[in-house]
């Protein structure tokens, strides 16, 4: 392994504890499934139930350990890799589901409509430090009941880059699993070189309602990978302390992970989450707390001590606005999550509770992820590097600017950021208003929507989409999808 720079949180005997607590818990509290599908499906497994709660035995769940992969490679639309998510390995795409937008330039928030839509997937298509997209928003304009597959198939339409996405309704997997086939070239390919990745969210505590149960075995069978993504919330719906936290995530995610072995062994499945430390003064759920990032951080060390991929919400924040309060919790959560080894982080973007997204600060964001990233990388020695030597060369030059190895190695030694942060020297009578990095941050997102497109999906997929599309908004009532902006 590269050596980089990491976070441990428990020793290695602590870790076999919790994960021995959480097998315990399956095995003799049990969790609810809603599904009478699935509960057939796990009672042929052998596992007992009783009033719809499957109590899992720990061969079960140890065996279900040993058959997930211990990576998952998604590929984008063009057939290449996209991300390895495992080992020490670092991806961050933006976080799903908002149901409102901060429209840049405006400071005033929106319910999403298409053309949001279609601009954040330009804007995230553009930025490097994301190696996947989501399904950021929440469409206003289309039905309610549509708008999980609507959503996909814009974000099919306007990136390159693979999705992070899920369903919000019992009849969305069919057609968003169509459209995915579509894309990824058939049934097989898809299977092959996946392009997707969905989430699957248990019920704190312990309990899997029928939409989510259902999506975990139909993902299972399609060879499209998941996350699984329990929420748990400190005092509030599991236990008031951190590691009594930690074993009820560990207990949830296993408990996902044996349900989707079952319904295919070896399917692609990802140790993840969206906990939170529940705020007892105003009832909220702050994802941008430190100890939110502590849960999230040791999920990721016992997904590495299960030999499983990782995944968390991070790199986000609870402020309203995009002010020093987002830029705090966004960058402290995104270097934890770095150095403590989560794989897949979703969240940039996102602020106010997980409900808002904001294109400003998905600009400003990107620019905290390749500084984690670059963090996570550690001091290099490098070939070359003979600080004896280069010291006296600049002492004798006096100059290190045109030495050899300054020339050699400052782009890999140092990141440079985007003009968006000012490291520029002020002017003494200089106005402050010039170094507001929101407006800068906003000028960033004019000048990518004007200027970034992805490749064109080719014309037979993008109709043969368009039609899924199309089927579905007739089922919901309406002729037509709204106008796409160019």
């Amino acid at each position: 392994m590269q050596n980089v720079t990491q976070i441990k949180w428990f020793e290695e005997e602590k870790i076999a504890k919790i994960v021995e607590q959480a097998i315990a818990i399956l095995s003799e509290t049990g969790v609810y499934i809603e599904s009478e599908e699935v509960l057939s499906l796990v009672r042929e497994a052998g596992i007992r139930i009783a009033n719809s709660r499957a109590f899992i035995p720990e061969e079960v769940v140890r065996n279900a350990i040993e058959t997930a992969p211990g990576k998952v490679i998604v590929y984008n639309r063009y057939g290449k890799p996209a991300m390895d998510i495992g080992g020490w390995n670092l991806h961050f795409n933006p976080g799903s589901s908002a149901i409102q937008i901060l429209r840049y330039g405006a400071g005033k928030t929106a319910t999403p409509v298409s053309r949001d839509l279609v601009q954040f997937a330009r804007l995230t298509d553009s930025l490097k430090a994301y190696d996947a997209q989501s399904t950021a928003l929440v469409p206003g304009d289309v039905p309610e009941e549509i708008a999980d597959r609507y959503r996909l198939y814009l974000a099919l339409l306007f990136s390159g880059k693979p999705v992070v996405t899920g369903t919000f309704s019992l009849d969305g997997f069919e057609p968003m699993r169509e459209m995915l086939q579509v894309v990824g070239g058939g049934k097989k390919e898809l299977k092959e070189r996946p392009i997707a990745i969905f989430d699957c969210c248990p019920t704190s505590p312990l309990s899997w309602s029928e939409l989510t149960v259902g999506n975990l075995v139909d993902c299972a069978k399609s060879g499209i990978p998941v996350q699984i993504v329990p929420m748990p919330l400190t005092g509030a719906t599991s236990p008031i302390t951190l590691v009594g936290t930690v074993t009820q995530h560990c207990a949830e995610n296993l408990s996902g992970i044996v349900i989707n072995q079952i319904a295919m062994p070896g399917a692609p499945v990802i140790y993840g989450g969206s906990p939170a430390c529940f705020d007892m003064r105003k009832a909220t759920t702050p994802m941008g707390a430190v100890e939110t990032q502590m849960i999230n951080g040791a999920g990721a060390q016992i997904a590495r001590y299960l030999g499983l991929p990782s995944h968390a919400y991070m790199a986000l924040s609870d402020s309203k606005a995009v002010d020093y309060q987002a830029g705090m919790e966004t960058a402290m959560s995104a270097l934890v999550a770095a150095l403590s080894g989560v794989n897949n982080v979703s969240g940039p973007g996102m602020h106010n509770f997980q409900t808002c997204q904001s294109m400003e600060k998905l600009v400003l964001d990107h620019e905290i992820c390749m500084m984690a990233k670059r963090f996570r990388e550690g001091i290099k020695l490098r070939e070359a590097d003979r600080p004896k030597e280069i010291i006296e060369e600049g002492i004798r030059k006096k100059t290190f600017l045109t030495l050899k190895s300054t020339l050699q190695w400052y782009r890999e030694e140092a990141y440079l950021p985007d003009a968006v942060i000012d490291r520029a020297m002020g002017e003494k009578e200089a106005d402050v208003s010039e170094g507001d990095i929101l407006k800068r941050a906003s000028g960033r997102v004019a000048k990518i929507l004007k200027s970034h497109n992805s490749a064109p999906l080719e014309f037979e997929k993008s109709e043969a989409i368009k039609e899924i599309m199309l089927r579905e908004a007739k089922k919901a009532g309406i002729d037509k999808l709204p106008e796409l902006p160019d």
